[in-house]
């Protein structure tokens, strides 16, 4: 069994951390740090995690990208119908379906929506799909004044400058799901699987900012079966990633080491037998 073959059917725990940082603003609440309002527990989205792997692999691997800023989209579907020799079309083709898949990454692998033009290449079911990121702990969220020195112009008043909504600590898991059925018609190869293990160990290194303060990740379980169909729900096999606990209870986390992770170790797991687990984050 290999984590990087694409006929075999995967799911990942991905722990990752924040340290005095924002690792996802929420728009429609000025920007603070998202959470759940019933718990408190944070919340990182899918979106924001894929958007890291597509800028981990453009800067590190110059690999093309569909879900850019750059280019409009509709640009980048119409390249492709040339190479196919089709200028419009209003039923979804699928020789540009193929030609956007052959061309990005993260069609092959998120899936996207190819319609939003003249030229109709339907839509793309990605083999890759990730959850929310939840924090495993409730979240204190601080909203820290900031002053300024500087200003613009000299009627401007000196004084507070723009907040900031930042995290104390905040560890937080997500989890993921490979389909190798989709893979197949997305034509996923090794290289791909390669090199998606390889953005999600390395998910904020090229990422830094002072908004987003300290983040890290923590820990990247991978599950493979030995067959396409699998050899285990994948729920039971989450289950093997027990919750992190806190070591003393009796004082809020502030940093990775304040949690005990327990899980099992690398290898073929007895419990379900046709089933291997890796921790490429050990």
């Amino acid at each position: 069994m290999s984590h990087i073959d694409p006929t075999k059917r995967h799911e990942f725990v991905l722990l990752f951390d924040v340290k005095s940082g924002n690792p996802n603003g929420d728009p429609d609440a000025g920007n603070l740090p998202r959470v759940d309002p019933q718990t408190m527990n944070g919340l990182v989205t899918d979106v924001a995690l894929k958007r890291k792997v597509r800028d981990y692999l453009q800067q590190t691997r110059d690999m093309p990208i569909f879900i850019q800023s750059k280019v409009a989209l509709n640009t980048l579907i119409k390249e492709a119908g040339v190479a196919r020799g089709i200028q419009e079309a209003q039923a979804p083709n699928d020789d540009v379906r193929l030609e956007m898949c052959a061309r990005y990454y993260d069609i092959r692998m998120f899936g996207a929506v190819l319609t939003t033009g003249k030229l109709n290449a339907g839509q793309v079911r990605g083999p890759v799909q990730i959850t929310f990121g939840r924090s495993i702990d409730p979240l204190y969220t601080l909203d820290v004044a900031i002053s300024r020195q500087a200003h613009a112009n000299d009627a401007d008043p000196m004084g507070l400058g723009p907040r900031k909504g930042i995290v104390p600590y905040g560890l937080y898991r997500a989890h993921g799901y490979f389909n190798p059925y989709l893979a197949e018609k997305t034509g996923v190869v090794e290289e791909d699987m390669e090199a998606l293990w390889e953005a999600l160990q390395n998910l904020f290194e090229f990422d830094r900012s002072a908004a987003r303060g300290e983040m890290n990740v923590r820990g990247l379980y991978v599950f493979t079966h030995e067959n396409k169909k699998g050899n285990a729900p994948a729920h039971k096999l989450f289950e093997l990633i027990r919750r992190p606990e806190l070591v003393d209870k009796t004082k809020p986390p502030r940093d990775f080491s304040d949690y005990k992770v327990i899980a099992p170790p690398d290898g073929k797991l007895e419990a379900f037998p046709g089933v291997e687990i890796r921790n490429l984050c050990p």
